[in-house]
Order: C-alpha cells, then structure tokens, then sequence
C-alpha cells in the first residue's frame, strides 16, 4: 500500500510541477504580448523615446546657454557703444545712405576684434 500512495504523490508532483512550468510559460507569453500591445499604442499616440527627448532637451539647453550669451555680449557692445556717446549706425543714419564698409567690431576680452573671435 505504501507503494501506491508513494506512486500516487509522484504523480500528482509531476502534475503539480509541469502546471507551474505551463503557468510561468503562460506568463512569459502574456508578458510578450501586453508589452508588444503597449509598444503599438506608444507609437500610435507619437509618443517621443526618452533617448530622443533627452537630446532635444540637451539641445534646448545649448540654445538658451547660447542665446544668454549673446544677449550679454549684445549688452556689452551697447553699453560700449553709449559709453561713447555714439549712436548705433542703424539709428544715426536712418534718412541717408549706408556707407559702403560696416563700422568696426569694439575689440573683446581677448584683443582681438570681429565677430568671428569668439567662434560664433
């Protein structure tokens, strides 16, 4: 008798064991398909990868960086240009022609002049 109740329980561990492979095989299964059926209405929905974000967040970045430097340079160059009691050429010669050369950079920290010298 104890043979067969031995038996028995193998069997009904056998059972128990591949129900629980079956189960997590299902649930792989499932995994595959919720993520594939996410992934789908992601990009339905145009929804930007976080890679991409990032980079235009980065690029955002530069750009305002940028644009804050410029603007303190542009300061500088007017405070330059009041500092010696000279109108910027746009304003002065607002009813006579433009003169044939553009007025000269002021020189920046460096000492050297033009629009180039900063790498801009």
């Amino acid at each position: 008798m104890t043979t067969t109740s031995s038996r028995f329980f193998d069997e009904v561990a056998k059972l128990m064991n591949s129900a629980a492979g079956a189960a997590q095989g299902v649930r792989r299964e499932i995994d595959t398909l919720v993520k594939a059926q996410v992934e789908r209405v992601l990009n339905e929905l145009n929804v930007v990868q976080r890679e991409e974000f990032d980079a235009v967040k980065e690029m955002a970045s530069r750009a305002r960086e940028d644009n804050e430097r410029l603007q303190a340079r542009l300061a500088e160059i007017e405070r330059r240009v009041a500092g010696t009691g000279a109108m910027p050429e746009s304003r002065s010669q607002s009813t006579t022609q433009p003169s044939a050369a553009p007025p000269p950079f002021p020189a920046n920290e460096s000492g050297s002049s033009g629009p180039s010298a900063s790498g801009a």
